[in-house]
């Protein structure tokens, strides 16, 4: 891959992470809402908070690796 290719990469899946990271303060803030609203154990939209910040937090680290393998040159 030549280095200008490569350089626009970067630049898409950097900018993917940083909008991915911000879901993941965004969720954290309505998982934090939602904790002070009772029993967490009932509690759906923490429970969904939760869910959705583990699949986001899955989508950085794929996003990472994906930043790693273009920095490395692979």
């Amino acid at each position: 891959m030549d280095s200008k290719l490569r350089q626009e990469k970067l630049k898409m899946w950097k900018e993917n992470l940083k909008g991915l990271e911000e879901q993941l303060t965004s969720i954290m803030l309505k998982k934090g809402k939602a904790a002070q609203e009772g029993d967490l154990s009932e509690n759906a939209a923490y429970i969904m908070a939760g869910e959705d910040a583990d699949t986001i937090r899955v989508q950085i680290a794929q996003v990472k690796k994906i930043i790693a393998d273009l920095e490395g040159g692979k």
